[in-house]
């Protein structure tokens, strides 16, 4: 089936190409718009205490199940496209690629933290709380389902998925990794935080291209917004 599916007609990759374009360039342009506007984007927010509010967690499940059902139309008759399988490389190649692509991250974020910046890209995004509040514990913990794996799942199958399936095909699979990792900065509206974002991306980008999978950088992906989270709260 996959063999079939690869050879299909290049003017319809074309086209799932142009929407993809079209929806992660909104989602960025939406982002960018509320960044500088001081209100909330599509997948950030404005305060630093929304994820102790259960709002959070509604609003934030109902926004990715839209985003998912976008990406699923562009992919429709052709999910493959969206490389949700196991690693064909096998579980424990997959985890030792997955650990690099951690390593490397945080090495990223440790050198980015040494820079002069503004504000740290944490803090520019808004979601980290600033103290820990028992009180409201279940939000917490439902936002951190959110944020840890709802979100991953969405965002891998939309850009290490759709958009690395339909980019590779058009312009080979290095230019991809880091077309996807660009795009994946870009669409969460951020600007000191691209520092981090863009090699996250290509990261995981490269993860993806590795275990032929989406699956692996699910895994990667929810770990380092979960850390994030529960460092925040912790520190």
């Amino acid at each position: 089936m996959e063999v079939e599916a690869a050879q299909s007609p290049p003017r319809a990759s074309r086209t799932r190409l142009l929407f993809w374009i079209l929806f992660v360039g909104l989602i960025s342009l939406i982002n960018y718009a509320a960044r500088f506007s001081g209100g909330s984007g599509v997948s950030n927010k404005s305060t630093h205490d929304e994820v102790y509010s259960y709002s959070t967690f509604v609003g934030g499940t109902i926004l990715y199940a839209v985003w998912l059902g976008i990406v699923l139309l562009i992919c429709i008759d052709r999910f493959d496209l969206l490389a949700l399988r196991w690693p064909r490389t096998g579980w424990p190649k997959a985890l030792g690629l997955g650990a690099a692509a951690v390593i490397a991250v945080f090495a990223v974020e440790g050198f980015v933290s040494l820079l002069p910046l503004p504000q740290s890209p944490g803090k520019e995004q808004g979601l980290a709380p600033t103290h820990w509040e028992p009180a409201h514990a279940g939000a917490f913990a439902a936002n951190l389902i959110l944020f840890a794996v709802i979100a991953p799942f969405v965002e891998e199958l939309t850009f290490r998925g759709a958009g690395q399936s339909l980019l590779n095909t058009f312009v080979g699979r290095v230019p991809s990794i880091l077309l996807v990792g660009l795009a994946f900065g870009l669409a969460h509206g951020l600007v000191e935080a691209l520092l981090v974002l863009v090699p996250f991306g290509i990261a995981l980008a490269w993860l993806r291209d590795r275990t032929d999978s989406t699956v692996p950088g699910m895994l990667v992906h929810g770990l380092f917004n979960g850390t994030a989270l529960l460092l925040a709260v912790l520190s």
